[in-house]
């Protein structure tokens, strides 16, 4: 099964240092949720594969210093236009693979940033969701996050009209809500979990498999104003 775990804001101006601090704590959290998406004995740090936009993939320790010099290199890229970012990817046991992509500090006023964690994994192997986004957005402070699926996306699509190529925000089993989409909420729209330490709301809305629970909460959700997107041009980092 693969799924996805996925983390959006607006526009926040953040140096290649910056950038590599939050890279390095979620890198360095990843092994303890997920032991079974890398070949690297259990206590060992993992060795990532960077995929470039061209030229061979590398390898890429998680050393916060490594981490800054290729965001750096990122950043400073003719083909990159705003922030810096990385493509990362982990082979684990037979069924596992995990990978992460994403960009942050760019100030471009029409390009969301983003973090999406990827996780294949065997069917019926369970995956801690709900730790992972908790994990993610702790770090990154996003607007909005979900754990979600291709199926569901595509279920969202169809029945609840959401169209990604005018908006990114959306919910899946869980949804991420920084304090200014948790406010309008609706009561009884899933179940706020205790994971996250830091502000808005971990929301737990449906079990794997329940796609009617979650394109109901998707449309009381949006229909309270809870999933407006950033208006643009974006002058804000969250709703």
């Amino acid at each position: 099964m693969r799924r996805m775990v996925r983390v959006f804001w607006g526009p926040r101006k953040e140096t290649p240092q910056e950038l590599a601090g939050r890279w390095k704590a979620m890198l360095d959290a990843l092994p303890a949720l997920l032991p079974a998406a890398s070949s690297v004995p259990t206590g060992q740090p993992w060795t990532w594969t960077r995929h470039h936009t061209s030229g061979r993939p590398t390898e890429l320790r998680p050393d916060e210093a490594e981490l800054a010099a290729a965001l750096q290199a990122d950043h400073d890229s003719p083909q990159t236009s705003d922030g810096a970012g990385l493509r990362l990817a982990s082979q684990g046991e037979p069924g596992w693979e995990a990978g992460v992509s994403g960009r942050g500090g760019g100030e471009s006023e029409y390009v969301t940033q983003a973090v999406v964690l990827t996780v294949v994994s065997p069917d019926g192997a369970e995956v801690p969701e709900a730790a992972l986004l908790a994990l993610i957005a702790d770090i990154w402070e996003p607007d909005f996050g979900d754990a979600t699926d291709d199926e569901l996306l595509d279920a969202l699509e169809d029945r609840a009209g959401f169209d990604y190529t005018l908006s990114h925000v959306s919910v899946g089993r869980l949804a991420y809500l920084s304090p200014g989409r948790a406010g309008p909420a609706p009561a009884g729209v899933g179940v706020a979990r205790e994971e996250l330490r830091g502000a808005g709301v971990l929301l737990d809305i449906a079990p794997p498999g329940d796609i009617e629970t979650v394109v109901d909460a998707y449309v009381r959700l949006r229909d309270a104003g809870a999933l407006d997107p950033l208006p643009r041009p974006m002058d804000r980092t969250v709703l």
